[in-house]
């Protein structure tokens, strides 16, 4: 697994700085940044939002129903099922100040694809988070994928079936997660690297649980809470 997450920062050096300068754009014209994903891909999600170090400017896409712990065989059965991501989609909001990250492993299932496309006709810059290599070998579930509408895919090179061990044959050892949570944070330092390079403060909620934590968090809240209503 190290020598994965390492292979992935490599393959993906280019990728990140362009769009880690995305999204500074976005911070910088006071836009927003949405997250996506279904089933375990909602893991990614939900470390974008609302946590220590985080982008206070985040929007996470996300209805009970695609959770497994609300049921298992359901929340697969819907993410493969159309129509959801456009009502999803049209009650948040976008705009073309905005980028959006749909993380998917197989890049193939209805709600991510359908999530993507309908950012993209909104004119919302769409950054997908998918193994290329799972993506190009798993059953159709759609008739479009993911990186058919994605400006950028962030490759997470998971292998297809995603479990990694033992070697040879491999039935455990599932990276997708790990390696969604790497790329967001290896984006994050893009982002504040970039930002401070030229001159743009970036909105980061702090821990509650220091002297400060509360009261920046709370200001935070204050600016973004009408525009995203999970705050």
């Amino acid at each position: 697994m190290r020598d994965h997450l390492a292979m992935v920062e490599d393959t993906n050096a280019a990728i990140l700085e362009r769009v880690g300068n995305a999204v500074v754009d976005v911070i910088a014209s006071d836009g927003l940044v949405f997250t996506a994903g279904t089933g375990h891909s909602a893991v990614p999600v939900l470390e974008s939002f609302y946590r220590a170090g985080g982008l206070a400017c985040v929007y996470p896409i996300y209805h009970p129903a695609l959770n497994p712990l609300e049921g298992a065989a359901a929340s697969t059965h819907l993410e493969r099922s159309s129509g959801l991501a456009q009502l999803l989609v049209e009650a948040a909001g976008a705009s073309n100040d905005d980028i959006a990250f749909v993380f998917s492993n197989s890049g193939v299932n209805a709600v991510p694809v359908e999530l993507a496309l309908q950012f993209k006709q909104r004119g919302v810059r769409v950054a997908g988070v998918s193994s290329r290599a799972h993506m190009e070998a798993a059953p159709r579930r759609h008739e479009h994928r993911l990186d058919e509408f994605a400006d950028h895919l962030l490759d997470t090179l998971v292998p297809f079936g995603d479990s990694t061990h033992p070697p040879d044959h491999p039935v455990t050892g599932a990276m997708s997660s790990l390696v969604c949570l790497y790329v967001w944070n290896l984006l994050l330092a893009r982002v504040i690297d970039l930002a401070g390079a030229r001159g743009i403060d970036v909105p980061l909620w702090e821990s509650a649980n220091t002297a400060r934590g509360e009261e920046r968090n709370q200001t935070l809240r204050d600016r973004y809470r009408t525009r995203i209503p999970g705050l």
